[in-house]
C-alpha cells in the first residue's frame, strides 16, 4: 500500500494546485493491468482533489486497443506501451497531441517460494521447475519483455514447453500467487509491497524499455473530467504515487 503520509502530502498538494471545479463529472479510463494499484490510488486522489470521478477498467493493452478500435466508449487510455497509443493517434482513435509517457515499468522474475529465484536469474538456466508464467506477449508489453529476456539469456527454446501464458500481467501474477506456476515474470509494481518469496529484478538492458503512455481518446475530446484526469496524471501528486510502486517517471 502507498504510505499514508506520502499519499496525504500528495493529495494536499493536488488540492492546492488544482482546486475544485464548479461541477463534477465522470470519465471512463482503460488501464493496463500492471498499473492497477497505482491507478486506484491516483483515482482516489484525483476525486478528492477535483471532485471528478475516474471509472477504471483493467486489462491487457492489446485487448483494450481492440475494444477501442471497435467503438468502446473509453475516454482515456493508459497503455503499458507506447506503440498502441501512438497507433491510436495515427488511426484517429486518439486526440492528436495528447499522448505522453506517464511511467516506465520494470520486469521482475518472482516466486512465492523463498530461495527459488536467485539474485541473478540463474534459476532460468537450471530449469528446475515445471511452469513459468508470463503474460501473453501479443497483448501485454510485460509479456513481450519476458520473451525478450528469455531470448537474451538464450533459454527461450529450452523453457518454451514450461511457459504458461496469462491473458494479462494480472493473470500471470495470479498463476504464481496461487501456485499454478512456481515462478513467473511480473511487473515490479505488483510485488514491490509484497514481502517474502524470492525475486530477480530483470536488468533493463535485457529487454526493450517498458515505456507506458497515455492518450485522450476521441470519446473524451470534450470531456472536462477526461482532460482533468490526464492533467492530474502529469502532476506531482500522481507522480509521487507512481514512484512508490517502483516506476520511473519523467
Amino acid at each position: 500500500m502507498i504510505p499514508r503520509r506520502l499519499f496525504g502530502l500528495a493529495l494536499a498538494g493536488a488540492v492546492l494546485a488544482i482546486g475544485l471545479p464548479a461541477s463534477a463529472a465522470e470519465t471512463e479510463v482503460a488501464v493496463a493491468s500492471n498499473f492497477t494499484e497505482p491507478a486506484k490510488a491516483i483515482a482516489a486522489a484525483f476525486r478528492a482533489a477535483t471532485g471528478h470521478t475516474a471509472q477504471l477498467s483493467f486489462g491487457s493493452s492489446g485487448q483494450f486497443y481492440a475494444q477501442i478500435a471497435h467503438g468502446a466508449p473509453f475516454e482515456v487510455f493508459l497503455s503499458a506501451d507506447a506503440a498502441r497509443p501512438k497507433k491510436a493517434e495515427q488511426d484517429g482513435l486518439g486526440v492528436a497531441g495528447t499522448r505522453f509517457t506517464y511511467a516506465i515499468g520494470r520486469l521482475v522474475l518472482y516466486s512465492t517460494t523463498p530461495g527459488l529465484v536467485d539474485g541473478a536469474g540463474a534459476v532460468l538456466q537450471r530449469g528446475r521447475f515445471d511452469k513459468l508464467a508470463i503474460a501473453d506477449p501479443d497483448a501485454a508489453p510485460y509479456g513481450l519483455a519476458a520473451v525478450q529476456t528469455l531470448h537474451k539469456l538464450g533459454v527461450y527454446t529450452a523453457l518454451k514447453p514450461k511457459i504458461v501464458r496469462g491473458s494479462s500481467i494480472t493473470q500471470a501474477y495470479q498463476f504464481v500467487e496461487t501456485g499454478a506456476a512456481e515462478l513467473g515474470f511480473v511487473a515490479y509494481s505488483q510485488v514491490i509491497h509484497v514481502s517474502g518469496g524470492s525475486r530477480w529484478m530483470v536488468p533493463a538492458a535485457d529487454h526493450a524499455p517498458i515505456v507506458q503512455q497515455a492518450i485522450l481518446l476521441q470519446p473524451g475530446r470534450d470531456s472536462a473530467a477526461a482532460k482533468a484526469f490526464l492533467a492530474f496524471l502529469k502532476g506531482p501528486a500522481a507522480k509521487a504515487i507512481i514512484r512508490t510502486y517502483g516506476y520511473e517517471v519523467k
